[in-house]
Formats: C-alpha cells, structure tokens, sequence
C-alpha cells in the first residue's frame, strides 16, 4: 500500500484511534493515582588510601583504589553491612529484604559510590540511606585492616549526606501519562489495520479497483432520506443524489456507445444494495434528457418498480410472456417525459424459464426498435440465475454495488458469473457512496441546492400524432404497427 492508503485508513478510523488513545491515557493516570507514592533519598561516599606518600604513591594509591571501588559497591548490598543498620533503625525486615530497596553504584574513572534508597516514607528512605552508608564505612575499614593490627590503608569517607526528599521519584505522572497516550495510540493503529485487513466490505472506488479492473461509470450519493423516497424527483431533482444519475446517464451514453444494443440491465450480486431504485431513477434521468425510455421490472421475484412509481403491478411483463396481452396494452406511461413502464406482473412459480425465453428475446427487440433505451431491472446474481439468463439476450450489464454493505467475495463471484455468460459489463454503479470523508467518490459532483438551483430544462411532452413532423409520425405509427404485432416486417427507420 502507498502512503495515501494508509492516511485513508487512519481516517477512516480515527474514532477508534482517538478513543484508545484517549484510554491510554486515562490508564496512564490511573496508574498514577493508585500507585503508592515512593521516595529516593541519596548519600555519596569519597574513597581514598591513608597514606601521603610521594606524587608516585598517591598515583599507585588512586589505582588500587579504583579496583577495589566496584567491591565497595558490591559489599553495599551484603548482610554484613546491612544488619548493623537493622540493628539502629530497628526495621522489621531481613538483609536480603532491605537489599532490594538499595541501588549502589559507582563510576570507573573516580572513586565516588552513590547510594540510593527507596521508601515510602522521605524521611525514613534518608535515615536508611545515611545508615547504610555508616554502615558501609565501618565494614570497609574492618575488611581493609591488616591481620597484624594497625590501620586499614583505606579511608571511606561521607561526602554527601542523605537528606530526606521533598517530592517523590515515583511514580512519575507526566511519563506515565505520555506512555499511556503513545500505548493507546500505537494499539489504535493496530487496530485500524487488523479492522481494514478483516474488513472485506466495498467502501471506496479503491476498494473496487483492488479487486476487478470493470471501470465504475458512476458514483450514487448517500441520502438518508432515500429509503422513504427512493425517486429522485419534486424537491430532490436538484440534491447529490440526482446529480449522480445524471453523470451516471452522461457516462452510461459514452460506455454503450459502440452497441447495437440499446438495452441496459441492471442487477447487483445480493439483495438491498438499490438496483431497482438505481434503474427506476436511471430511466427517469435518461427520459428527462428527451429519449424515450421503456422501463421493464424482470425481478420477478421481488418487484419494486410498480411500488416506486405508483403503477398497476397485476398486469405486465409475465401477462405480456404468457401471451394473455400484447406489450402495448401494458406499457404504462409515466411522468411529463417520454417513459414507458413494464411492470413485473404476477409473480410466476419458473422465473428464469420465462427470462430465458424466446418470448423474452422477441419483447426485447420489439421495444428497442421503438424506444431511444430501454432499461431492465433484474433479480440479483447470487442469490438466483435469472439475471445470468437475461444478461446474454441485451446490449449491455450495469452491476450495482451498495458501499459500505457488499463485500469483496460477491462482488468477485457477481462479476465472474456475468462473465461465465459472457456477458457485456458496461461498468459498476457505487450505490449509497459519501459525499465527504475518505470513501467520497472521486468525480462526485456539487448538487445544487434547492434554493438556487435552476431547473433542467424539460422538453414538453407532446400528445401522440399531434404536433409532430411527418418523418416523426411514420416513426410514431411504425411504433404502433410493431406493438400491436401488425407490421413485424417493417423497419423503424
């Protein structure tokens, strides 16, 4: 992944990045909190041999002190220079107890020993300190005395005395605060990329270009109100989400430009990611632009589109397969524009039988020799084979994916089962995709809003045979011959 990618992740999940970040530092405080307070009081001890001799003794004296300093620190922590302190300060605790709460330490290049005490109490840490480093002084001189008598060659004196602290050394608030934030911040990166690792879901046109190279020809806004009125017309004409059917109906004419075909099928890979709002609106969008558009409903198993446009569903595309009416007779017109509708009709009990019929083929090429598009919404690919069926008889395959609902394994498999059929894939429709944040669409487009919005321009709708020019009524009445199934051999010029 580039840079790019990752600072999309990070902002796709900045709330769980914040969130732990923000925990970390409540635990850092916390920590702080409920720690018992710890004081360090500190003593030094200067080393040095008792003789003053020449320049040259004192120099030979300096080294064999510095080898014998690093025993010193060593001795600190042993019973026979801890008990004696037991014995004053009158501590409840063994040699090896009070050792642990002892720090003895020294730098080679002097003969200084500091000695360090931890308590929970200031004034006792200091009172163990300078006890100890009596302590380590007497045992010094008694280790260092000859055997013979006389005096110990070496001389341990206290240089600096323990004093009792004033602000205990732990814990430490600010660094366990900043330990806290940087914990928690690391932890919500980790878990912004294990959630994007185990998130298969289609968020993005990134998201798509990583797993098929079919080109997306559009991008349908969010709208929350969508549900409650999925058609884009009245009020919304001019919000985001219109103005993606539009671009989508504007880039749909360059991708079927090169087909015969002027047929569109619209599916997607499951159920509840808008395809029968994407078709309904799409159409409505292409007949606003002046064509003359045939609608079909050939989800014969959930029809949506006889719901969304407030039509008769009774009657349509089964009564048209099953020969009970002619296709004339059901196409119902709807709106101010030239848009014809083919509802689903009665559910049958063998849908893709009647898709994948000769019945189907012939009401496909009756209709597209009069109308400009025709746009069909069919059942989704996973779930049943009709929409395969019905891919192989148009000019053209529109899959629509939901953002943020369909997944990377059925969006792969919907994509693979149209191109088993051979189908010809147009394009992807992004359906439900933000406006704003790190998922926008790319070429998402600023609708207007509808305070300044200037209405498109609607070409008035002209009652059949009136107000037409002649080579217009010849294409009119070669519409009518070809419906009602009286000039079969006649073309539509």
């Amino acid at each position: 992944m580039e840079l790019r990618d990752y600072l999309i992740i990070l902002r796709r999940n900045w709330i769980i990045i914040v969130a732990l970040a923000l925990i970390g530092l409540l635990l850092g405080g916390l920590v702080s909190v409920v720690t018992k307070p710890v004081y360090t009081a500190k003593t030094q001890l200067f080393v040095a041999t008792q003789n003053s001799g020449s320049v040259q003794d004192l120099q030979t004296g300096n080294t064999f002190i510095q080898a014998r300093v690093s025993s010193y620190v060593k001795t600190t922590t042993t019973p026979t220079v801890l008990q004696p302190v037991i014995d004053s300060l009158g501590l409840a605790v063994t040699p090896e107890q009070l050792a642990k709460k002892i720090t003895a330490s020294s730098d080679l290049t002097t003969v200084l020993i500091s000695i360090s005490v931890e308590d929970g109490s200031p004034v006792q840490a200091a009172a163990t300190a300078q006890a100890v480093a009596n302590s380590l002084v007497k045992t010094v001189d008694e280790l260092e005395k000859p055997n013979d008598g006389g005096l110990s060659p070496v001389r341990v004196s206290v240089v600096t005395p323990a004093i009792a602290p004033t602000a205990p050394s732990a814990p430490n608030t600010k660094i366990n605060l900043a330990l806290g934030l940087i914990v928690g911040l690391a932890l919500g990166v980790a878990a912004a990329l294990l959630r994007t690792t185990l998130d298969t879901r289609i968020r993005s046109e990134r998201d798509l270009a990583s797993i098929t190279q079919t080109p997306v020809v559009g991008g349908i806004a969010v709208d929350n109100d969508a549900l409650k009125h999925p058609l884009v017309t009245g009020g919304s004409a001019h919000s985001h989400r219109a103005e993606s059917f539009r671009q989508l109906r504007t880039n749909l004419q360059f991708a079927h430009v090169s087909h015969k075909s002027k047929t569109v099928l619209v599916t997607s890979s499951l159920p509840g990611e808008g395809k029968s709002s994407t078709a309904t609106n799409l159409a409505i969008a292409m007949a606003e632009s002046g064509q003359t558009v045939a609608l079909i409903d050939a989800d014969l198993r959930r029809p949506m589109i006889a719901t969304y446009l407030g039509l008769e569903g009774q009657a349509g595309l089964t009564t048209a397969l099953i020969g009970q009416a002619d296709v004339q007779d059901l196409m119902q017109p709807w709106g101010k524009n030239e848009l014809h509708v083919l509802t689903s009709g009665r559910i049958p009990p063998n849908p893709s039988e009647l898709l994948g019929s000769m019945e189907m083929k012939q009401l496909i090429e009756r209709l597209e020799q009069v109308f400009d598009a025709v746009v069909i919404d069919a059942p989704p690919l996973l779930p049943v084979t009709d929409a395969a069926v019905l891919a192989q008889q148009v000019g053209g395959v529109l899959l629509v994916i939901g953002c943020h609902s369909a997944k990377r394994p059925q969006v792969e498999k919907a994509i693979a089962t149209l191109q088993l059929v051979d189908a010809d894939i147009l394009g992807v429709v992004l359906n439900r995709v933000p406006t704003k944040g790190p998922d926008a669409y790319s070429y998402s487009y600023e609708g207007y809003s509808n305070s300044t919005a200037t209405p498109e321009v609607q070409k008035p709708r002209r009652s059949r045979g009136l107000d037409r020019s002649p080579d217009e009524l010849a294409t009119r009445d070669a519409f009518d011959d070809i419906l009602q199934g009286k000039a079969s051999s006649r073309r539509v010029n």
